[in-house]
């Protein structure tokens, strides 16, 4: 028998992205933010949302750019701390001695040593209520060599971090259990 727990912001997995944006004086900085994924095929959209007092929310408007890299588990004290230090207060990058990079392509930057990054140009934001949907048209994504097997980004290979918000902790990516679109297939109709 099923419970109610009311109406909160849990759903599982969520991701662990770590938003690259430039200030207004063009000073690289991060942050993580867990309330997004992908939101359209054509054109491939990534959507995150920021609530208005981030440093964030502000550079993504006035850069109309971002980037979404993908810490793998190795980096999880760096990806807590970019949640939670401000870029107004601190160089998030020097604090953790992570590399910020230039992206060729838009106007953010990412994090170097994070295997996989998404590169987005804003296409639009829609204001729910306390948080604002940034939707990126992803226009390139950037990926270590060694964590591509077979010309695709192997989940096993990046070891992402996931993060569950109702016990506040983040976990790795479990094991394999299923090829999508093909195990259903068993189910007798």
């Amino acid at each position: 028998m099923k419970k109610s727990i009311g109406a909160r912001t849990i759903v599982h997995p969520t991701p662990v992205f770590v938003v690259g944006t430039y200030d207004q004086d063009g000073k690289p900085n991060v942050m993580t933010a867990s309330w997004g994924g992908i939101c359209c095929s054509v054109p491939p959209c990534l959507s995150v949302s920021l609530r208005e007092a981030t440093y964030t929310y502000h550079n993504i408007l006035e850069r109309q750019a971002f980037t979404v890299s993908i810490p793998s588990e190795e980096y999880v004290k760096e990806a807590d701390f970019f949640g939670i230090a401000s870029g107004r207060d601190m160089d998030k990058f020097q604090a953790t001695g992570l590399t910020p990079v230039k992206s060729e392509v838009v106007d953010a930057p990412y994090v170097k040593e994070f295997p996989f990054v998404l590169e987005c140009k804003l296409l639009q934001n829609v204001q729910i209520g306390l948080h604002t949907q940034f939707i990126g048209e992803i226009m390139d994504i950037k990926v270590e060599e060694d964590v591509i097997m077979a010309d695709n980004p192997w989940v096993e290979k990046i070891k992402p971090l996931i993060y569950s918000p109702d016990d506040l902790a983040y976990y790795g990516v479990g094991h394999y259990v299923g090829k999508a679109f093909s195990v259903g297939k068993q189910v007798k109709k």
